[in-house]
């Protein structure tokens, strides 16, 4: 697959994502219109959706069911819900205190800091009762096990708690190599290992294929991460969509700040390429998966 078409296709998936997404905070009745209208701001935002479009990837790579995508959608969604809570809690003056995000005012510049923080806890508390609701067309055990498998990724040994290491990390302005590896597996690889891993579960993966499948989600995962320090270096503030170098005008630990941009560069390749020697073993040699691999390293955004 050339890289002209993974962005078509990528394009194309979000787009199905897109739709979903405008209309599922209609499914939650008597949500108040300012809080509704905090997290559409956000959640409508744009972006790559990459979290969901690897679930629905997964659940199709391995569903026996033409529908199985369809089936999915509400549980794919519920990823980006979680994420969408992850970056307005980021973005918070006690957190990164950003007032950017993705080319527009941080949702608490455009709202204010406590419908900020309500916006977000209620995205993640109601994506769980979208992934719940796919118990009404797939085998109710490989719900139960996706969720299991999402909240411990969002969770405390997740996601929340590689937030609270990286502000550690970034008050003490230091940490070695391996705490940056371990951190950032926490609080960004942990999100999109699961997004992996999820689809294959719903999609009835075996346990030997949903190992491979993780060793994929946690390549790519810290190959994002990686990238993502050296775009925060390099990158156009327009297409990024935020400021660029803050990581280092705060002195915060980052691949860059402790090997140098082109070895981080190395280092992300290598973490591409180690998904892509994943992929046999899941039984999932796609052209997308393969190329979207090596697109993480090669974005510019």
């Amino acid at each position: 697959m050339t890289p002209e078409q993974l962005r078509n296709q990528l394009k194309e998936e979000a787009a199905r994502v897109e739709g979903y997404l405008a209309d599922c905070l209609d499914l939650l009745p008597g949500l108040p219109a300012g809080l509704r209208a905090a997290m559409d701001y956000s959640l409508l935002a744009g972006g790559k959706r990459l979290r969901p479009v690897l679930c629905l990837t997964f659940a199709r790579t391995f569903g026996k069911d033409g529908g199985i995508a369809n089936a999915v959608m509400p549980f794919a969604c519920a990823i980006e819900c979680i994420h969408t809570y992850s970056l307005i809690h980021d973005d918070l003056p006690a957190m990164d205190d950003d007032d950017m995000r993705r080319g527009r005012p941080s949702n608490h510049k455009r709202f204010d800091e406590a419908t900020a923080i309500l916006a977000g806890d209620a995205l993640v508390t109601d994506a769980f009762a979208f992934m719940a609701s796919a118990g009404s067309r797939l085998p109710a055990e490989r719900v139960l096990a996706a969720i299991a498998c999402m909240a411990a990724a969002a969770g405390g040994p997740g996601m929340v708690g590689g937030q609270y290491l990286d502000m550690r990390y970034t008050l003490a302005k230091k940490a070695t190599l391996e705490q940056l590896r371990d951190m950032h597996a926490m609080k960004t690889g942990a999100l999109i290992t699961a997004s992996c891993l999820t689809g294959a579960i719903l999609g009835g993966a075996d346990k030997k294929r949903q190992e491979a499948v993780a060793a994929y989600g946690k390549a790519i995962g810290s190959a994002f991460q990686i990238m993502d320090d050296v775009l925060d270096n390099t990158a156009d503030p327009a297409i990024l969509g935020k400021p660029v170098g803050s990581d280092a005008a705060n002195e915060k630990p980052t691949y860059p700040s402790l090997l140098g941009l082109e070895k981080s560069r190395e280092l992300a390749r290598r973490e591409s390429e180690k998904a892509i020697a994943a992929l046999p073993d899941a039984g999932t040699e796609t052209g997308f998966l393969h190329a979207l691999a090596r697109y993480i390293v090669e974005r510019n955004s």
